[in-house]
């Protein structure tokens, strides 16, 4: 039985990076890792950058179909799944009513539907010491007015982390959301308002992707639920939990 890791949006950015780490050994051994993503070509240039065998699936995940071709895939190698990354995701700034209602429905297959239906397909190959990285946003911390639909989603993806954690805990199979802020990726040119983003950006400030990626396999080998990688988010996090919401939400508004 071979041991695998499998990374979503593994063609650039944040995945890209979880791709690199796991090939560097940060996650212990594995004999494959599958990257999922849609775009062929940046796909093959990832296989020949690992030493570490790279399976790729050049696959849509707001396709149902997708999830099936994976099973297939997991039944056929009979594979124990070591590691799953849910990383695949997109948002779009601006206010709701000025968004494409196609991308507003993206955003929650891919964001939502996507992590919960590879868990499901991933889950019947996993034993005790297998982790899922489940990697939501600081922006889930609170309601995000111009970020709306991004923001409700990457909060139901850091409730479903947490719930499924407590869940898995008995047989050692253990769940971590990861809660990056804005990384310098292709994130910052997807569709909407490109000067909402800018200035949401500058009042939070970015990190790297090398060091998001890093921390989140650490967090997730110790076993921790919920992982904040950068410090002063950390106290955003706690700030949200005790501030009423329209308080937080007023600052917000200052800074911008």
């Amino acid at each position: 039985m071979s041991t695998i890791a499998i990374v979503t949006g593994a063609s650039s950015g944040l995945g890209r990076e979880f791709v690199r780490c796991i090939d560097g050994g940060l996650m212990g051994h594995v004999d494959e890792i599958w990257a999922i993503a849609r775009r062929s070509e940046r796909l093959e240039a990832l296989v020949r950058t690992c030493t570490t065998p790279v399976r790729p699936f050049c696959l849509d995940l707001c396709d149902l179909v997708s999830f099936d071709i994976l099973e297939s895939a997991l039944a056929e190698e009979h594979a124990r799944v070591a590691l799953l990354v849910n990383n695949a995701g997109f948002g779009v700034f601006g206010s709701v009513i000025h968004q494409k209602h196609t991308d507003a429905a993206r955003m929650v297959e891919l964001l939502m539907r996507a992590p919960v239906e590879l868990t499901y397909r991933a889950l019947p190959y996993m034993t005790s010491g297998s982790r899922i990285i489940n990697v939501s946003s600081v922006a889930a911390f609170m309601p995000q007015p111009n970020l709306a639909v991004y923001a409700a989603a990457k909060r139901f993806v850091l409730d479903f982390s947490f719930a499924l954690d407590a869940e898995l805990e008995d047989v050692n199979i253990r769940s971590t959301a990861v809660c990056p802020k804005f990384m310098k990726t292709e994130f910052l040119q997807a569709p909407g308002d490109a000067g909402i983003a800018e200035q949401f950006a500058a009042l939070v400030g970015y990190e790297r992707v090398e060091d998001v990626a890093r921390k989140a396999i650490f967090a997730a080998r110790a076993g921790r639920a919920l992982c904040i990688p950068s410090a002063d988010m950390k106290l955003f996090y706690a700030a949200s939990k005790v501030l009423p919401y329209k308080l937080a939400l007023a600052v917000e508004r200052a800074l911008l």
